[in-house]
């Protein structure tokens, strides 16, 4: 099992150089009767938490854009290195844009001139740097954003094209990166818009592989065999377990009769999400976060790979909860995926009526 133990500033300077960043600890040792039998997996004691919470609130969307013409749009970008609980008394060190994962949502119109600036907080002690696929240049802006602890980078590029697009980390280990929490979401709006609706949430899904087992107590390194292995110990919705249900932060309220836009995110790296809304469809999907065609209609499941998004749309016809899950359901049972969106009102026994005695 090769693990990450520890970031050291020599790190810091094998990722800034070329190839892969440092050397990795491996927790197997060799004795005089050969490899050392493996044993259950260890972890060091809980890490006081640096942040309260790190998942973002699926409520923070960007407003629609209401005007008719090209503009600079600024957007400024500070790189985290936290300590944060997955789950009670579980820690581990995720890397964020601006504190939470996903990172935040990027909105602008298609014409606009986006002036990015990316920087590293000074306690950091790895490069980072971001890759947007909006971006039509080398690398999606990946080098001309490479920074490291205290530095700030700036570069400039025109959203040419409409859709919603992942943005990641992107150095050396980058699969490291992103698992850890480093992606989020830029919305590219048609010149046109998109259609109105009652309420837009944003979502990220990602899975992070660590030494320990899932629930188990103490701060969990990250464990690169495991992800090679593509075997994560947790899959996230915006970053710990359960966050937004009941469980969690609570769910995210509407109204019976509103509609609702979600803004949904893959990071990966590795796995392909099968988004489903438990007790109802996709009334319109949008695969891929692509805007162009015609969206899908009633769709079940819709499949997000990594590295790419979708923009979904339902109403809530009755009271009740609609979870949001990976129709791979042992990810939401074991692994930790659900998030929930609460409808609230008078039922509608013509659409569903849970007693008809």
């Amino acid at each position: 099992m090769t693990t990450v133990p520890e970031i050291t500033r020599r790190r810091v300077l094998q990722a800034l150089g070329v190839g892969a960043a440092g050397s990795l600890a491996g927790c197997a040792t060799l004795s005089d009767d050969g490899p050392a039998t493996p044993t259950e997996p260890s972890v060091d004691d809980p890490q006081s938490p640096d942040i309260d919470r790190i998942a973002a609130d699926p409520t923070e969307v960007p407003d629609p854009i209401d005007r008719s013409s090209p503009a600079t749009v600024e957007v400024e970008l500070e790189t985290r290195e936290l300590v944060a609980e997955i789950e009670p008394d579980v820690t581990y060190t995720a890397m964020t844009f601006d504190g939470r994962i996903p990172g935040p949502l990027i909105r602008v119109r298609r014409g606009d001139t986006v002036d990015l600036t990316i920087t590293s907080h000074e306690d950091n002690l790895m490069p980072h740097n971001i890759d947007l696929h909006a971006v039509r240049g080398p690398g999606g802006g990946a080098a001309a954003s490479m920074v490291a602890p205290g530095e700030t980078e700036r570069f400039r590029f025109k959203a040419t094209y409409p859709g919603a697009f992942i943005y990641h980390c992107a150095v050396p280990d980058l699969d490291y990166h992103i698992s850890s929490g480093m992606f989020g979401l830029i919305l590219v709006e048609p010149q046109d818009g998109l259609p109105a609706v009652d309420h837009e949430f944003y979502f990220g899904q990602h899975e992070l592989y660590t030494t320990g087992n899932a629930g188990q107590a103490g701060h969990h390194d990250f464990d690169m065999d495991a992800m090679a292995d593509e075997n994560p110990t947790y899959v996230l919705a915006n970053g710990e377990k359960y966050a937004i249900t009941e469980d969690g932060y609570g769910p995210v309220s509407v109204d019976v009769g509103d509609t609702a836009r979600v803004f949904f995110v893959n990071g990966g790296p590795n796995l392909t999400s099968s988004f489903h809304p438990i007790g109802s469809v996709w009334d319109a999907v949008r695969p891929q976060g692509a805007i162009g065609a015609q969206p899908q209609q009633n769709v079940q499941t819709t499949p997000v790979m990594p590295g790419s998004s979708a923009i979904t749309t339902l109403q809530f016809s009755v009271p009740g909860p609609v979870k949001l899950v990976d129709h791979a359901l042992s990810r939401v049972a074991r692994k930790g995926f659900s998030a929930v969106i609460e409808a609230d009102g008078e039922p509608r026994l013509d659409i569903f009526d849970p007693d008809p005695a």
